[in-house]
C-alpha cells in the first residue's frame, strides 16, 4: 500500500525537506504505514508563471541545479506550480521559467497548471513533463470533475470543498489519479478564493517584472494594488497563516485517521499538504501529524530538530 504525499516549499523549504525526506529513509518504523514522498511542488522565485501563493525573492541557476539534483536524486520529483490565472501570451516567453522547464526537463519532473494558454504551450513545448489539474480551478460539479479526471492529466487535484462529499468521491472512475489537499486552510466555499487567486497572480506578475527591472529594489505591493485598483479585490484573507491545529477546526480538513480508514480503502493514494509559505515550525507539525506514527512523534521531532541544528539548516532555527 502507497500512501504519496505531496509536500509544500521546492525552494522556501527545500532544506527542511531533505531532511525529512532522510528521516523517512533512515527510520521507517517511525511512520504510518505505506507512506512516500510524492513530490515537493511550489517554484523559484520569480517565476511569473506561479500561482496559488505570492512567492518572492531570487533564485539563481546554481540554486536551481542543486535543488533539482537533490531531489531527483532521491527518485522524488519536483512539480512546479504553474497555476497563475492571469497568464497572457506575451507571458509565455519569460525567460526564467522556460529556462526551469528546460533544466528540469528529464521526464521526472511535473507541471501543475491552471491557464489553458499555459498547459497548452506546456504540452507542445515542454511534453515530457507530467501534467497536474490544479485545485484553483473550483470544480465543484460533480460531473465536471469526472470530466477533468478523464482528461489528459497524470493527477487531478481534488476542490477541498469536495473532500467530505463521499458520494461525488465515490463516482470517481480512476481515484488512483486523484489528489486530495488535506489540511486546506481556506474557509469553506470561500466567496473569494478564486478572486483570491486571480489578485496573487498579479501580484506575482508585478513582482517579477519589477525584480527585472529594479533588482536592488524592494517590490511595494501595497503600492502596487494602489496603483493599480484594477486588480485588486477588497477583501481581507486571514486563512493563509492558519496552523495544523487551527485548519483542524475546518469542515474540510481530512484526519490521518480519515486518510488510512475511508480515503485508502476507497482507492485514494495520493495527498497534498499545503505550506508553502508556512513557518517551517508550522510545517514540522503538520508532517508529524500526518506522517508519524503518534506514538513516535515527539522521538522523531527532537531527531529531525536536532539533524536540522548540526546541518545549520536556518529555515528551521530561525
Amino acid at each position: 500500500m502507497s500512501v504519496r504525499f505531496h509536500l509544500p516549499g521546492l525552494s522556501s523549504h527545500f532544506r527542511f525537506n531533505l531532511v525529512f525526506a532522510e528521516m523517512l529513509k533512515a527510520y521507517p518504523q517511525f511512520f504510518r504505514e505505506g507512506v512516500e514522498i510524492a513530490s515537493v511542488y511550489g517554484t523559484f522565485p520569480p517565476a511569473l508563471w506561479n500561482g496559488g501563493r505570492t512567492q518572492q525573492g531570487i533564485c539563481d541557476k546554481r540554486f536551481i541545479k542543486t535543488v533539482l539534483s537533490s531531489l531527483n536524486s532521491r527518485g522524488i520529483p519536483a512539480r512546479f506550480t504553474f497555476t497563475n490565472p492571469m497568464i497572457e501570451k506575451k507571458h509565455l516567453s519569460d525567460k526564467f521559467c522556460n529556462m526551469i522547464l528546460s533544466m528540469a526537463d528529464n521526464g521526472l519532473n511535473e507541471c501543475i497548471v491552471m491557464s489553458p494558454i499555459l498547459e497548452d504551450y506546456i504540452r507542445n513545448n515542454f511534453p515530457k513533463y507530467k501534467l497536474t489539474s490544479s485545485t484553483c480551478k473550483r470544480i465543484t460539479d460533480a460531473e465536471k470533475l469526472y470530466e477533468e479526471v478523464g482528461k489528459d492529466y497524470h493527477i487531478v487535484v481534488i476542490d477541498y470543498d469536495l473532500n467530505h462529499e463521499f458520494d461525488v468521491l465515490e463516482g470517481i472512475p480512476n481515484k488512483e489519479k486523484c489528489e486530495l489537499l488535506v489540511n486546506a486552510c481556506c474557509n469553506p466555499q470561500c466567496e473569494h478564493r478564486s478572486h483570491h487567486y486571480e489578485t496573487l497572480g498579479l501580484e506575482q506578475i508585478a513582482y517579477a517584472n519589477h525584480v527585472r527591472k529594479y533588482p536592488d529594489t524592494p517590490f511595494d505591493a501595497d503600492r502596487f494594488f494602489r496603483e493599480h485598483p484594477e486588480s485588486s479585490y477588497e477583501f481581507e484573507c486571514r486563512c493563509m497563516n492558519r496552523t495544523i491545529f487551527e485548519a483542524q477546526k475546518l469542515k474540510n480538513h481530512i484526519t490521518p485517521d480519515e486518510i488510512w480508514e475511508k480515503y485508502v480503502p476507497m482507492g485514494f493514494s495520493q495527498f497534498k499538504i499545503e505550506g508553502r509559505t508556512l513557518s517551517v515550525f508550522n510545517l514540522l507539525e503538520t508532517y508529524l501529524y500526518y506522517m508519524a506514527k503518534p506514538e513516535y512523534k515527539d522521538e522523531l521531532r527532537l531527531k529531525i530538530l536536532e539533524v536540522c541544528a548540526k546541518n545549520e539548516v536556518i529555515e528551521v532555527l530561525e
